[in-house]
């Protein structure tokens, strides 16, 4: 083994002053040059002489290319580099305080591994594992120290990723948990307490949601860049749900799912039929060059047209001129205002004239918003509230090309709304309903032309946000949809096409995640902060799952929740009690000041 240079600027006042890490793949050299970094001995250890090489000349590679990109200076280098040995003998951990493996994730692999190392290091040493979803006790439990071993689960890539999982079984000793977390925080990272069970917070959570997008897909519910455009979009991630499963790993993807499925036999986390077909023709995604898209190369994050995919010829859209939007709240406002905005003749009809003038006001005051932030000019702000005409009657939308309604979320109410429209509409007119849960057909059929209906689901706040989705009925017209798209183009939103079923896309993978993480709550898994922490640094998520669960509502995502429940029957995605009771209780959210945080302190 190469041996480090003994001027190291390790201290004892750190937990851990020399670390072994077994396994030095992507994951594996990028843990080590982060413990480096903290002016720790690093022992590097891999299966062969010539994997010990390789592991070298990467962590040479990445160490050069930090500094290439001012992460570190050239000196940094150097001195880094004298801290990091590496070699092929599995007997230099004795001298380690902490190992961490990072070898593959095959869990007989792993105990034969810590039944050596338990053999090999001394008493003192904390055994760690890194896996991302096997079972941490049954690692423990092949050696004769399960009180020092625990899970340290670091996210890819190491040096920009600021989570660790620090995974504690039954048997875990208090302080050498705290001892992990402080070792953690010491190389800049944020860790987060977790019980050992399949996926432990981040994946737990996130293995799920992608699984249900995978079957979306399968299903041909809706395309795949249509399913990545709207979380996306809709939600803020960072990445569409197959993209991040091809960036994955389907393979990887398919084996933390079997292992989640091995341990709560719910079949939301079953994998997807589809997951296992990519596995066996080999595309695994990016590395294979090809999974759910297809990449210029493998390795390659460029997507490509694949042979023979061509632009599918759509029918052409109706005219549209004059637009009608039905209410007077703030969805309805911003619907008004993105149609005038994009030059359409608005008519904002409301149950009051009072209320319709209210809702044009605030309707001024956005604009007026907008061009103090200098997204519209003065000009641009006139020429918009010009083109919006507030009405109290509905018959003052006889001419309209186009209306939209966007009153309560009540079945009852819209029916009744869609059945006055089908009376005052002219013929040819497209009727389209904002819901977010309710079926559209349901709407459709209150009509007598419900060949004319159609879903445009646009989200709050509707002038910012850039998703519509485009709901069609089992009996929507081809030149409705069309025209909806074509409008959307108009408008500058970006529409994605779904058939008409509860949550649509974004929803319906939406709320069943938030579920899972309250169900996690409510047993006791994590805390509120820890899961909100782990799934904004391990996935990139502009909000944790409560904060978003606190902004949209606890009522309205419980009304969602037992909508995807009764349509689609499936026991996992019952509402979660705890999210009952709170709703119960009148802890509503941020409206209220309390939900899953007391706001009103804040």
């Amino acid at each position: 083994m190469q041996a480090p240079d003994s001027a190291s600027s390790s201290t004892t006042a750190q937990p851990f002053p020399t670390v072994a890490v077994v396994g030095l793949g992507t994951m594996g050299a990028g843990v080590a040059v982060a413990i480096a970094r903290s002016g720790r001995r690093v022992i590097g250890i891999e299966a062969n002489a010539a994997g010990a090489a390789r592991a070298l000349a990467r962590i040479e590679a990445a160490t050069a290319h930090a500094v290439e990109r001012e992460r570190l200076t050239a000196e940094e280098r150097t001195a880094l580099l004298a801290l990091i040995g590496v070699g092929a003998q599995l007997d230099a951990a004795a001298a380690a305080d902490l190992v961490i493996e990072e070898i593959p994730e095959q869990l007989e692999l792993k105990r034969d591994l810590f039944a050596e190392l338990d053999k090999i290091c001394p008493p003192h040493t904390v055994l760690a594992t890194g896996t991302t979803s096997l079972s941490v006790t049954r690692i423990a439990a092949a050696t004769g120290r399960p009180d020092r071993v625990l899970g340290l689960h670091f996210f890819n890539p190491v040096h920009a990723m600021k989570l660790v999982e620090v995974v504690r079984t039954v048997l875990t000793a208090g302080q050498v948990a705290e001892e992990a977390a402080g070792f953690a925080r010491s190389l800049g990272k944020e860790p987060v307490a977790a019980g050992d069970r399949a996926g432990f917070v981040v994946n737990g959570l996130l293995f799920a949601y992608l699984n249900q997008a995978a079957a979306m897909y399968e299903s041909k519910y809706a395309t795949r860049e249509d399913i990545d455009a709207a979380m996306r979009l809709g939600c803020g991630l960072p990445m569409g749900p197959l993209a991040l499963l091809d960036l994955i790993g389907v393979d990887t993807a398919r084996t933390v799912l079997e292992a989640m499925y091995e341990q709560s036999r719910d079949r939301l986390h079953a994998p997807a039929p589809i997951l296992g077909q990519l596995v066996a023709a080999g595309l695994l995604g990016r590395k294979t060059g090809r999974g759910f898209y297809t990449y210029e190369a493998p390795g390659s994050s460029k997507v490509v047209a694949e042979p023979g995919a061509g632009t599918v010829a759509r029918t052409a859209g109706r005219a549209v001129e004059r637009v009608g939007v039905c209410g007077s709240g703030t969805m309805a406002t911003g619907i008004a205002e993105v149609f005038a905005k994009a030059g359409y003749q608005v008519t904002l009809v409301a149950r009051s004239q009072e209320k319709a003038d209210r809702a044009k006001s605030q309707l001024a005051r956005s604009l007026a918003r907008s061009v103090e932030k200098g997204r519209l000019t003065e000009e641009q702000r006139e020429a918009a509230l010009a083109l919006v005409t507030p009405a109290a009657q509905l018959t003052d939308l006889a001419e309209a090309d186009l209306v939209l309604e966007a009153v309560a979320e009540d079945l009852a109410v819209k029916r009744e709304l869609f059945a006055t429209l089908d009376k005052i509409c002219r013929p040819g007119a497209v009727l389209a309903t904002t819901t977010s849960s309710l079926p559209v057909i349901s709407c459709a059929t209150a009509t007598g032309r419900p060949r004319d209906v159609v879903g445009m689901h646009f989200f709050n706040p509707a002038p910012a946000m850039k998703l519509v989705e485009v709901v069609s009925t089992v009996l929507t017209a081809p030149d409705v949809t069309a025209t909806v798209l074509e409008v959307c183009a108009r408008v500058r939103k970006h529409p994605v096409e779904c058939g008409d079923r509860a949550g649509f896309i974004v929803n319906a993978l939406l709320f069943p995640y938030l579920n899972d993480a309250v169900r996690m709550l409510e047993e006791h898994y994590a805390t509120v902060d820890d899961i909100d922490t782990a799934m904004k640094l391990g996935c990139g998520y502009p909000m944790g799952p409560f904060e978003l669960l606190d902004v949209v509502g606890l009522d309205v995502s419980l009304t969602i929740e037992r909508v995807l429940h009764q349509e689609f029957r499936e026991p996992g995605l019952a509402a979660a009690p705890l999210l009952e009771h709170l709703v119960a209780a009148g802890c509503l959210g941020r409206k209220t000041g309390r939900g899953f945080r007391d706001h009103a302190r804040r």
